[in-house]
């Protein structure tokens, strides 16, 4: 892995989904809809989490960030392909796609510990209810908000200059709908091969921590929440821990099957479904997923609703 302080790119090409004009107006109302869906779903969450006093538990304050790391995953994103889509300009400046990718690895690092977060705060308050209180403080609640952007912060710094040192003097065609790793380190005329493994190695090491921390968590849960002897109570365990199951099921399978994957398979159509999979679609879902499953934020909806008659 050899950085080259130089470049011959200025600008990048982003393709985007399809090429296809009879397809633009389409895709650009189904995008624009499901940006609205994510914003409107995702701002209801957080607002309806900081006006209702029932909600100011731990579990709904890190429901909170992960509907504002939602919000600003889809926001890096989105907005540039809506443009690109109504104004067929395909270019994104050099700076630009940085900031992009930057952004990108930092909201993604950061949900993937939140989600993990949230699994061992279901542990607490199912397996230790007379710990809880002590063990999930205000303070520590805080610190783990904040130890995961940081986290996300640093690891999207060191990647965002590690790629950007690369010299990209070939074509400045991105074979993807953003600036991605991989389609950047497709497009060097750099020695990137070190360079990809280590990226393979950090996922991995990423993902498998942060699903240990989750597989323990619920399967210690599990028994816990059979010798509840109350059906209500099961009902309630189980319907808080399925949501968060689903959500970190179809998170964790895209990224792992993007990342993983060879290098050379990254411009492939199946690749783009995946991304497009995990960036638009799943914060897109993730408020349905996470809340209205939820008989507390039913309620909190229902008094919100009252509030307002």
């Amino acid at each position: 892995m050899t950085p080259v302080n130089h470049t011959d790119v200025r600008e990048f090409i982003l393709p985007g989904l399809t090429t296809r004009k009879d397809l633009q107006v389409p895709l650009f109302m189904a995008l624009l809809a499901m940006y609205m869906v994510t914003l409107l779903g995702n701002f209801g969450i957080i607002v309806l989490i900081r006006t209702d006093l029932h909600l100011h538990t731990p579990m709904y304050y890190f429901l909170s960030h992960l509907a504002f790391v939602n919000i600003c995953y889809s926001s890096i994103i989105l907005p540039k392909m809506l443009v690109q889509i109504l104004t067929l300009e395909k270019t994104i400046s050099f700076s630009g796609c940085a900031a992009q990718l930057c952004f990108f690895v930092t909201f993604g690092v950061t949900e993937c510990l939140l989600l993990a977060v949230m699994a061992y705060d279901r542990y607490g308050a199912i397996c230790k209810p007379l710990l809880y209180p002590t063990i999930m403080c205000a303070r520590m609640c805080w610190w783990l908000v904040a130890g995961s952007y940081a986290v996300g912060v640093f690891r999207a710094v060191t990647h965002t200059t590690i790629i950007f040192t690369f010299s990209f003097c070939h074509s400045n065609v991105i074979y993807h709908y953003f600036c991605d790793i991989a389609p950047l380190l497709a497009l060097s005329c750099s020695n990137t091969h070190t360079y990809e493994v280590v990226i393979v190695a950090v996922v991995s090491i990423n993902c498998l921590s942060t699903m240990t921390i989750i597989f323990i968590s619920y399967a210690c849960i599990l028994p816990a929440v059979l010798r509840i002897h109350s059906k209500e109570g099961r009902r309630k365990a189980f319907s808080t821990c399925t949501s968060h199951l689903m959500v970190v099921t179809t998170f964790y399978g895209a990224i792992l099957f993007m990342y993983l994957c060879p290098s050379s398979t990254f411009a492939l159509d199946e690749n783009k479904t995946a991304t497009l999979f995990y960036t638009i679609m799943t914060p897109t879902l993730k408020p349905l997923i996470c809340s209205l499953r939820n008989r507390e934020v039913k309620a909190a909806l229902m008094r919100a609703a009252g509030r307002r008659q």
